[in-house]
C-alpha cells in the first residue's frame, strides 16, 4: 500500500509540474484562412512548430471561411499574448475589426508576416498598426515610402506611386540597422537570407516604427535600388507589433535567419523582452543556414 501511494503522489507531482509549465508559457494565435500564396496552409504550421520549438509559447491557429468576409470569425483575442498573421484576404467583420483594435490598443502583441502585409488596404487603424504595407490599393495617400540611403540615413518620401513590388526570388542580405534592440541583438552585423521575395516600396503611416534591419533591393534583380525594411517594430496604444516582409515560400521560412528572427520577434512582441539565444547555425555574411523542415 505504501509503495501505490508513493507512486500515486509521484503522478501526481508530475501532473502539477506538467500543468504550471503549460501554464507558465505565452500563448500564441495564428490567423489564417485566405492568401494569395498557395503555401499557407503549411507555413503556419511550420510557424506553430518554430515558436512552440523554442519553449516558450502554445500555439492555436484559427482559420476563416475560404472566401469573402467570414461573419462567424471573431476570435477572443484577449486569451492571447500574441497574434500571428498569416492572413491576406476579405475583410473581417466590423465587430473583429473592433475588437481586434482594442486588442492592439490594450497591450496585444502582434506579428505580420509576408503577404500579411497585404491585407486591409483601405483599414486605417490596421495600416496604422502594422507602419508598412503592399498592394491592396496602397498609394501616396497610404503614406509614405520608408528606406535607408546608401549613407545609412532614413528617408520618408512622400513622392507618387503605389505600394508593394518586388523581383524575382533571389537570396540577399540583411544588413542589421539597429544592433541594441532585443530583437536583433547579438546577430550578426549582416547575414544572408536564403531565396524569397525582396519586397520593396512598401509605404504606409509608418509611425511609432523602428527599423531594426533593412536589404537592398539590387536594380539589377528588378528591385527598386533601395535599403528596404525587412525586420522594423510598431507601437500602437500599449501595443507592440514585430513585421517582416520575409517568409514567401516554405523554403524562405526555412531559413535559420528567418525562424530565429521569427522566435525573438514574437517573444518581443508578447513580453517587450527576448530569451531565445542566437543559436550556432545562424547564417554569416557569406554562407546561408537552412533547416529542413520535417527533417530528423
Amino acid at each position: 500500500m505504501k509503495k501505490h501511494f508513493l507512486y500515486s503522489l509521484c503522478l501526481a507531482a508530475i501532473a502539477v509540474s506538467t500543468t504550471a509549465s503549460a501554464a507558465d508559457k505565452l500563448s500564441a494565435l495564428i490567423i489564417e484562412g485566405q492568401n494569395n500564396h498557395g503555401v499557407w496552409p503549411k507555413t503556419s504550421l511550420m510557424m506553430k512548430s518554430y515558436l512552440e520549438n523554442s519553449g516558450l509559447f502554445t500555439v492555436d491557429i484559427v482559420r476563416t471561411a475560404p472566401k469573402g468576409t467570414d461573419e462567424n470569425f471573431a476570435p477572443e483575442f484577449s486569451k492571447y499574448n500574441v497574434l500571428v498573421s498569416n492572413y491576406n484576404g476579405a475583410a473581417w467583420p466590423k465587430k473583429t475589426q473592433e475588437a481586434f483594435v482594442s486588442y492592439m490598443k490594450d497591450g496585444g502583441g502582434l506579428v505580420i508576416v509576408h503577404a500579411a502585409n497585404n491585407s486591409f488596404g483601405n483599414w486605417p487603424a490596421y495600416n496604422e498598426i502594422i507602419g508598412l504595407g503592399g498592394w491592396g490599393g496602397r498609394n501616396e495617400k497610404s503614406g509614405p515610402y520608408v528606406y535607408f540611403t546608401d549613407a545609412g540615413k532614413l528617408v520618408r518620401d512622400t513622392s507618387k506611386g503605389g505600394g508593394g513590388h518586388h523581383g524575382p526570388q533571389h537570396p540577399f542580405s540583411i544588413v542589421v540597422r539597429d544592433k541594441e534592440h532585443p530583437i536583433t541583438k547579438g546577430m550578426p552585423r549582416e547575414w544572408l537570407h536564403v531565396q524569397d521575395e525582396l519586397y520593396d516600396l512598401l509605404r504606409g503611416p509608418a509611425v511609432n516604427m523602428q527599423v531594426l534591419a533593412t536589404a537592398y533591393a539590387d536594380k539589377g534583380k528588378g528591385g527598386s535600388g533601395r535599403h528596404e525594411p525587412m525586420i522594423f517594430t510598431v507601437s500602437y496604444g500599449k501595443g507592440r507589433i514585430f513585421h517582416t516582409p520575409m517568409g514567401h515560400g516554405d523554403y524562405s521560412q526555412e531559413c535559420v535567419g528567418f525562424i530565429t528572427t521569427l522566435q525573438r520577434g514574437t517573444e518581443w512582441a508578447a513580453t517587450g523582452k527576448v530569451t531565445v539565444p542566437i543559436p550556432k547555425d545562424f547564417p554569416t555574411a557569406e554562407k546561408t543556414s537552412q533547416r529542413k523542415f520535417g527533417a530528423k
